[in-house]
């Protein structure tokens, strides 16, 4: 049976690294493509006061996921991987990545690092972070 490899992508040039180095490291691997959706993101501004706004915003946000799912699975098929899932969740981040690779079976995450460091690393967290000390399977950081 070969390896499930969890890549959490949200569109930067870290999480294509953390993909590029699957492709290299896991030929054989199912990849599995986990974007989350972070409602939180939607903001407090006065048009999300706006009844329609939340509606429209997700759907922009599962456009985005979508179009990003695309160009990911492109990446793979041209790399010869083939066996590759697309997973779109809704949720914090920190806490769907960890919580989805415990309830599906999945052997390792690899995700990118956005390399913030002091201050800016305090005060706006680090999923990376946050994910490796709370998973329970064995998690690479591609910086």
């Amino acid at each position: 049976m070969s390896k499930r490899i969890l890549v959490p992508v949200d569109g930067s040039d870290q999480a294509a690294d953390a993909l590029a180095y699957v492709l290299e490291e896991f030929a054989d691997a199912t990849v599995v493509l986990l974007h989350v959706i972070n409602p939180a993101e939607a903001g407090y501004s006065a048009q999300a006061s706006v009844p329609s706004f939340s509606e429209e915003w997700y759907e922009d946000q599962k456009e985005s996921a979508k179009a990003l799912f695309d160009e990911f699975e492109e990446d793979a098929y041209e790399a010869g991987v083939t066996d590759v899932e697309r997973v779109l969740e809704v949720g914090r981040p920190t806490q769907t990545i960890v919580d989805y690779a415990a309830e599906h079976d999945i052997d390792q995450i690899v995700m990118g690092s956005h390399g913030r460091s002091g201050v800016s690393r305090i005060l706006l967290g680090s999923v990376a972070e946050l994910v490796v000390r709370r998973a329970t399977v064995p998690v690479t950081v591609v910086r």
